[in-house]
């Protein structure tokens, strides 16, 4: 054998050998990257409590049903970082007006809650059934409960005002149902449907009940929102003092005519139309014609309040929300 064909074919050995290399290496390689997580961040699931407390009333997450809807919610509102985040940032301003109500009102405190599960703390909220304001009343039952919807005047989006209404409402439920957790249902399902399935069921408590899913899971969301505002640490949000927002400072008017022009009237009171408009959202109109002479109180932010300072955000209305 001549050297020449001796060293061709060791090229080709060594050629093959190579490629063999080449190929093994790049399998593994593959092999490895598929192994590779495809995100750099660890989600886990959120751990059910084995029960807790609602307006005085306890509920025990032993069953398979209870435990898994509350398995749902507490993990929703864990992981929608940006709704659950704006809930603790409106909620600084939002309950220390409802909650005073409530107690003077005789109800739990806990029943703030259904206001944030009903519009998110949002006032102006409107649903796809125009169910208006923080409390989210009809037409027809904000006014079976007292409070005046017409084209200028829409006291649904009244903070205090549809409060004590929502009050109303529970109230008149709790008294024929025995229970907060049946009373809160029936605000989402309404009284005669929760009344009828009871019966039509041959269940004794609401929450046995076979009923539409945004019924089913209104209890829960309630539940589960108490526990994190409750422990928001313990649930991933973290919050400073100066990311909440700080409750405002009124100037009150008693108003008893007529308004021709809101922008006006705002303009005259050191404020803007959409400032006005803000913080008296019952306002519907451009105008208030008020010929009765019927007496309504509005809310005019004093000027230190409309403007953001990160030194003077002091406010904490709950201390448990924020780390210092």
């Amino acid at each position: 054998m001549n050297k020449s064909l001796l060293f061709s074919i060791l090229f080709f050995a060594a050629s093959l050998v190579a490629t063999t290399l080449m190929l093994t290496s790049a399998n593994n390689s593959k092999k490895t990257e598929s192994q590779k997580p495809l995100v750099l961040s660890m989600t886990a699931s959120v751990e059910v409590p084995e029960s807790m407390y609602f307006a005085g009333e306890k509920i025990t997450f032993d069953r398979y049903d209870k435990h898994e809807r509350m398995d749902r919610e507490l993990n929703s509102f864990t992981y929608f970082h940006s709704t659950t985040l704006l809930l603790f940032k409106r909620a600084n301003r939002i309950f220390p007006i409802i909650e005073p109500i409530l107690k003077q009102q005789g109800l739990p405190d806990d029943l703030k809650y259904l206001a944030v599960i009903e519009s998110n703390l949002d006032p102006r909220a409107i649903s796809s059934a125009n169910a208006v304001g923080l409390w989210q009343f009809l037409q027809s039952t904000g006014r079976q409960y007292g409070l005046e919807v017409s084209s200028e005047v829409d006291e649904r989006y009244h903070l205090e005002k549809s409060t004590v209404a929502a009050c109303r409402f529970l109230k008149e439920a709790y008294n024929k149902f025995g229970s907060w957790s049946a009373a809160a249902m029936s605000y989402n399902g309404g009284q005669a449907r929760i009344t009828k399935s009871l019966a039509d069921q041959r269940a004794e408590e609401a929450l046995d009940l076979w009923l539409v899913e945004e019924t089913t899971r209104y209890y829960y969301r309630m539940l589960a929102i108490k526990q994190i505002f409750e422990q928001p640490q313990q649930y991933g949000f973290i919050l400073k003092p100066s990311d909440l927002y700080k409750p405002m400072e009124f100037k009150e008017m008693n108003v008893t005519t007529s308004i021709p022009d809101l922008a006006s009237f705002a303009q005259e009171n050191g404020i803007t139309y959409a400032q006005l408009k803000d913080f008296n959202s019952w306002l519907r109109s451009t105008k208030l014609t008020n010929t009765s002479g019927k007496s309504y109180t509005i809310l005019i932010p004093t000027k230190e309040s409309l403007f953001y300072n990160k030194k003077d955000r002091s406010k904490v209305h709950n201390q448990a929300w924020v780390v210092k």
